[in-house]
């Protein structure tokens, strides 16, 4: 079964743009490696978390701020799919 990731974010700080984005990179980075991407509104203020089926990948309180998209995706692909090239966003060795 592939994985899905589930972006839980604060309706209140209006980071549902901010989600959607997320949402539409992470599906066309990871298209075929994760069954779905969703989004859930969170109940508590200030949330903004990332998670790969029920665990935690990111959470915006946890890192201080957000990271850039690129990051994200290295820690999503490190997860769902770890031997994945993401080219121009992919770490420096």
């Amino acid at each position: 079964m592939l994985p899905k990731i589930t972006i839980e974010y604060c309706p209140k700080c209006h980071w549902l743009l901010r989600a959607a984005y997320m949402s539409q990179e992470f599906l066309t980075t990871f298209d075929g490696a994760i069954s779905e991407v969703t989004l859930r509104p969170s109940a508590t203020n200030g949330r903004y978390t990332i998670f790969v089926n029920d665990s935690v990948v990111f959470d915006r309180k946890e890192q201080g701020g957000f990271l850039e998209i690129k990051e994200l995706k290295q820690l999503v692909r490190d997860v769902v799919a770890p031997g994945k090239d993401l080219g121009h966003s992919d770490k420096k060795n």
